[in-house]
């Protein structure tokens, strides 16, 4: 009985898997199988011998016309099927490839990488960057106009600014005032005046005394834009901020100095005490115990660190000191520029947290001229800094006694050199008598 399938021939049989030469056939001779597709034929296995192919009888019921024996299951189709052992693939050969690992990816590109990293870091630095310095531009108070102040004197080299702090209490409650003790008086006036001179030959801080005897100039008023001629009076400094704000101020000490003021920057209380608290207070050697009951001030003598209440109260310090006014305005300039040197420092810049609470608490109760930039605000601290650090002077405008009015009187021959010396950028060498 003949075991092998309907079709097949002895001839089939032996020649089975040897080809016409009756030698095993190789893998590409394989390629001439004809595939059992859709015609329902045996013929995809005649390949295999070299018989003779005959045609194949109709497919028993029930059988798959693609794997003889396998009852309603398709077979394998060779033409089309490929498992990729033939094609000459070296499997496993990723690893140790140039720049592949086991399954054949190429490795990362860490050079790519790295310089994408760089450019996202700086992307966003540069947003944030600009972000800021729009946010801290638009809560300036540019509230002052100094193209009001007429009969200006002329510029010299460097900047000067007129940094003013005022006894303004606008946005504090009555807890806030009776905390400071501020009180609640209307109004505002100068509580302390200094000009700062930035040049090329070091930063100069020069104090102005609120008793110093000055004449009032003819000027314009503010709000009204009348010109008021000069009447020959004589009052102290600080009269003229209380007459006609700023621009009456600024015009008063260009009059009586001859040096142009550039830039003009005030601050109030409570700005002040603020500024004072989002840097976690202020670090301050105090040389002798003092106690004064109209500023709040109590301390006792060595180093130790201020916060807002009693910053405040040490600037303000005036009746319990020996020299008054001078000794008062020396306290404010070793303060403010203590607040500087601690404010400018990388920890604060570089740290948000610090930083932001730091410019707002500044920026919304600071007032300053319609021209004035951060950038002016920048160089100010860093300029206060300065004279901190020793590389500026620190001074208090030439006293030469008192005027017939009682006010401090100026030493006229020592100002008008410290204000050529000013004008020229030239190293300050005038000193203060007292």
């Amino acid at each position: 009985m003949n075991e092998w399938p309907q079709g097949w021939t002895g001839d089939s049989r032996d020649g089975y898997g040897r080809g016409s030469a009756g030698r095993p056939e190789s893998a590409r001779t394989m390629r001439n199988v004809q595939g059992g597709g859709g015609d329902g034929g045996y013929g995809g296995y005649g390949g295999y011998g070299g018989g003779q192919y005959r045609p194949e009888p109709p497919m028993p019921p029930g059988m798959s016309p693609h794997r003889p024996g396998v009852p309603g299951q398709r077979g394998y189709d060779y033409d089309d099927y490929d498992d990729g052992y033939n094609t000459g693939q070296v499997y496993g050969g990723g690893r140790g490839g140039r720049g592949g690992d086991d399954y054949g990816r190429p490795a990362p590109n860490w050079r790519r990488r790295l310089k994408i990293g760089t450019l996202t870091l700086l992307v966003v630095f540069l947003g944030v960057s600009i972000a800021t310095y729009f946010w801290a531009d638009s809560k300036l108070q540019r509230e002052v106009d100094l193209s009001k102040v007429i009969e200006r004197p002329e510029g010299g080299s460097g900047t000067n600014y007129l940094i003013v702090g005022s006894d303004s209490r606008e946005g504090m409650t009555a807890e806030e005032k009776k905390r400071l003790h501020t009180g609640s008086a209307d109004g505002k006036r100068t509580d302390s005046m200094m000009i700062l001179h930035v040049g090329d030959n070091g930063s100069t801080m020069i104090s102005l005394p609120r008793d110093s005897d000055v004449e009032i100039p003819s000027f314009r008023g503010s709000d009204s834009g009348n010109i008021f001629p000069n009447e020959g009076r004589r009052t102290k400094l600080n009269a003229a901020y209380a007459e006609d704000g700023p621009e009456l101020l600024v015009r008063t000490v260009e009059a009586n100095t001859g040096l142009k003021i550039d830039h003009y920057a005030e601050i109030g209380f409570g700005g002040f005490a603020k500024i004072v608290d989002s840097v976690g207070g202020v670090e301050m050697d105090i040389p002798k115990s003092f106690k004064d009951e109209k500023s709040g001030a109590d301390f006792k003598s060595g180093t130790q660190t201020l916060n807002g209440e009693q910053a405040l109260a040490f600037v303000r310090t005036r009746y319990a000191l020996p020299g008054s006014d001078l000794d008062r305005t020396k306290n404010q300039q070793k303060f403010l520029s203590a607040l500087a040197s601690q404010t400018a420092t990388p920890s604060t810049v570089l740290n948000p947290f610090k930083l932001y609470p730091t410019m707002g608490a500044g920026l919304d109760t600071l007032i300053v001229d319609k021209d004035m930039g951060l950038f002016d605000l920048a160089e100010m601290f860093w300029a206060m800094k300065g004279v901190t650090s020793g590389e500026g002077t620190s001074m208090n405008m030439p006293i030469s006694g008192n005027a017939p009015n009682g006010n401090l009187q100026w030493d006229r021959a020592k100002v008008k050199q410290l204000v050529e010396q000013l004008k020229n950028d030239e190293k300050v060498t005038v000193t203060s008598n007292r």
